[in-house]
C-alpha cells in the first residue's frame, strides 16, 4: 500500500470514528423551540448548546422559564465570577438573546445582539 493510500485510509477511519458520535449526539439533542412556551430544556433554546446549557446550570438556573426574570448582564457577571475567568462577550450576547426569547421575542442569532451589548455595556 502506498503512503498516499495509507493516509487516505487513516483519514476515512478518523472521519468515521468522529462522525458517528457527533451524529448520535445530534439525534439525542432536543429540537429547538419556536416559542418560549415550547421550551422545556436549555438545549431547546436558540443559541444554546451543551456548553452554554452547562453554564446556566452552574449558575443555578433550573428551567428555561426562569430566564425571563433574569438580567443577561447579571448572568454574565455571575458566570465570570463563578468560573474565575472572563468569558468572551459573545456569551453575554447569547444571554441577551435567550432572555429576550424567553420574554416572548422572536428567536434571533446571538450576533444580532452585539451592537446592543456594545451600546449598553461598552467594552468588557
Amino acid at each position: 500500500m502506498t503512503a498516499l493510500k495509507r493516509k487516505a485510509c487513516a483519514l476515512r477511519t478518523h472521519a468515521t470514528t468522529v462522525a458517528a458520535p457527533l451524529a448520535a449526539a445530534r439525534q439525542r439533542a432536543p429540537a429547538k423551540a419556536r416559542t418560549a412556551a415550547e421550551c422545556e430544556a436549555f438545549e431547546q433554546l436558540p443559541n444554546v448548546g451543551p456548553a452554554l446549557a452547562a453554564d446556566l446550570r452552574l449558575l443555578g438556573v433550573e428551567h428555561p422559564q426562569a430566564l425571563a426574570a433574569l438580567e443577561p448582564f447579571a448572568l454574565y457577571q455571575a458566570l465570570c465570577a463563578r468560573t474565575g475567568r472572563r468569558h468572551d462577550p459573545c456569551v453575554l450576547d447569547s444571554f441577551m438573546a435567550i432572555t429576550d426569547f424567553m420574554r416572548g421575542a422572536a428567536a434571533a442569532p446571538w450576533w444580532a445582539y452585539t451592537a446592543q451589548r456594545k451600546r449598553l455595556f461598552g467594552p468588557l
